[in-house]
C-alpha cells in the first residue's frame, strides 16, 4: 500500500508576505521584465543563427570543395586523405557553432538572472517611491477625526493623479468640518430651545405644588399655561422634524402647479394672525416645477408666515408667481422694520431671530432655514434681500421641470442685493 503524500507546510518562523500595493506593483515590474528579456534571448538565438553560415550547422552538409587532380597522377591514398581533411573541418566548425550557441545561452541566462534581481530591487524602491504620496494620505486620514476635522492633506507636488485625490479628499474633509460645526451648533441650539418651554413648565408647577391655597382655578389655569408651553414645544419637534426630512433631500417628484400651491396656503386662517389690519396682496401666474408637493406647501407656507408674523400693524404681504424662461419664480415680500443687509444670510440659519419690538412674531427661528434646505434639495436658488421701505423681500427660483432628474444635485445660494419693489395692484386682496 502506497504511503499517503503529506502536504508540504510552510515554517511557522516564515511568516506569508503581505500582499500591498508595492508587493504587486514589483512582482508586476519584474515578471515584466523577465518577460521582455525573454523575448530578447529568444530573439538573439535566432539572429545568431540566421547570420552564422549554414556550412556550420552540424545537420547540414557543407559546401562541395572541388578537388583538382594533378595530370601527372595522385595515388588514391592522397585523395582520400584530403577528404577526411575537409570532414574534419566540418565536425570541428559544427563543434565550435554549438559550443558559442551554449556559450550565448549561458552568457544570456545569468545576465538576464541578475538583471531580474536588479530589476527587483529596483522596482521595490520605485514602487515605494510611487506610492509615498499613498502611505501619507492614509497616515494623515487616520489622524483626522471629529476633533481634528480642520487637519488638511497638503499634498506638494505637480497636478498629478495623487495631488489630485489629496486635494479631493481636503475638500471632503472641509465639507465634512462645516457640516460637523453647523450639527453641534444645531444641536446646542435645539438644546435651548427645548430647555426653555421645560423650564417654564416645571416653574409652573413647581410653584402650584408649593403655594397650601392653591385653588381649583389656579390648578386649571397652571394647566392651560402647561398646556401651551406644550404647544410650543410641539410645534418646535415639528419644525425640526421638517428640517431633517427637507435636508435628506427628495424622496420622489412630480409636477407641481405653484400658484394652486399658493392658493391653498392662503386659504389657511393661520398666517396674518399676529398683525392686525395685515393686507395679503397676490398676483399668481401660471408656474409648474417638479418636486414634491409637501415640501413645496411647507416652503410656501413657511414664507408666508414669516412675511406676516415679521411684520407691522397694518402692513402688506406680497405674493406672486411667474414663469421666466420656463423655470417657476415664486416671490414673497413684506413691510415691517429695516433689516440691515449684513444680517440678510443670518436669517437662513436655524435658531436666527433678528429682535424687533414691532413684530407680530413669537416663533422658534427655523422657518427660513427649512425654506433653504428644501430649495436645496430642489435645486432652487433663493434671492433675498432688505427692502429700502423696510422688511423683506425673497425669491425663490426653482429649475425647469425637465431637469427633475438633477434636483438633489444642486446647491442654494444666498445673495444680498435689493428687488425691485412688489407690485402694487394685484389679481385679489385679502384683509
Amino acid at each position: 500500500m502506497p504511503a499517503p503524500c503529506r502536504r508540504v507546510t510552510r515554517p511557522r518562523w516564515l511568516p506569508r508576505p503581505r500582499r500591498t500595493a508595492r508587493l504587486r506593483l514589483t512582482l508586476t515590474c519584474g515578471g515584466l521584465f523577465l518577460l521582455t528579456g525573454a523575448v530578447l534571448i529568444a530573439s538573439t538565438y535566432l539572429l545568431f543563427g540566421a547570420v552564422t553560415p549554414r556550412s556550420k550547422n552540424p545537420g547540414e552538409p557543407g559546401p562541395r570543395i572541388p578537388v583538382l587532380l594533378p595530370k601527372n597522377g595522385v595515388s588514391a591514398v592522397r585523395l582520400q586523405e584530403r577528404q577526411f581533411a575537409q570532414q574534419l573541418g566540418k565536425t570541428a566548425a559544427a563543434a565550435q557553432y554549438a559550443s558559442d550557441v551554449h556559450r550565448l545561452l549561458n552568457t544570456s541566462m545569468i545576465a538576464l538572472a541578475i538583471a531580474a534581481v536588479l530589476a527587483l530591487v529596483l522596482g521595490w524602491f520605485v514602487a515605494g517611491r510611487i506610492l509615498r504620496p499613498v502611505r501619507a494620505i492614509t497616515a494623515t486620514a487616520r489622524r483626522i477625526s471629529v476633533t481634528n476635522l480642520h487637519q488638511r492633506l497638503a499634498l506638494d507636488g505637480a497636478d498629478e493623479e495623487f495631488k489630485n485625490l489629496g486635494d479631493t479628499l481636503d475638500e471632503l474633509f472641509a465639507r465634512l468640518d462645516v457640516a460637523f460645526d453647523a450639527q453641534q451648533h444645531f444641536v446646542a441650539n435645539a438644546s435651548h430651545e427645548l430647555r426653555t418651554p421645560l423650564t417654564a413648565e416645571r416653574t409652573l408647577l413647581q410653584i402650584a405644588l408649593d403655594d397650601p391655597y392653591t385653588t381649583s382655578e389656579d390648578w386649571r389655569s397652571t394647566a392651560k399655561e402647561v398646556l401651551t408651553a406644550n404647544s410650543a414645544q410641539e410645534r418646535l419637534i415639528e419644525a425640526l422634524l421638517a428640517l431633517a426630512s427637507s435636508e435628506a433631500g427628495l424622496g420622489h417628484g412630480e409636477r407641481i402647479d405653484l400658484p394652486a400651491i399658493c392658493r391653498n396656503v392662503l386659504a389657511r386662517p393661520g398666517p396674518g394672525a399676529g398683525a392686525p389690519g395685515l393686507q395679503i396682496e397676490t398676483a399668481l401666474r401660471s408656474a409648474a416645477l417638479d418636486g414634491d408637493p409637501g415640501l413645496i406647501e411647507r416652503l410656501v407656507a413657511n414664507l408666508v408666515d414669516n412675511a406676516t408674523g415679521h411684520n407691522v400693524t397694518g402692513g402688506h404681504v406680497w405674493v406672486t408667481t411667474a414663469a421666466t424662461d420656463g423655470t417657476a419664480v415664486l416671490s414673497v415680500a413684506n413691510t415691517g422694520p429695516l433689516i440691515p443687509a449684513s444680517d440678510v444670510n443670518r436669517l437662513f440659519q436655524p435658531f436666527q431671530r433678528l429682535d424687533f419690538g414691532r413684530t407680530h412674531h413669537n416663533g422658534h427661528g427655523l422657518g427660513l432655514s427649512i425654506v433653504k434646505a428644501i430649495a436645496t434639495a430642489h435645486g432652487a436658488t433663493i434671492t433675498a434681500g432688505p427692502r429700502p421701505e423696510g422688511g423683506l423681500s425673497i425669491e425663490v427660483t426653482f429649475p425647469p421641470p425637465a431637469s427633475c432628474n438633477h434636483l438633489a444635485h444642486s446647491q442654494t445660494q444666498t445673495h444680498h442685493k435689493l428687488l425691485p419693489s412688489p407690485p402694487q395692484r394685484s389679481d385679489d386682496l385679502r384683509p
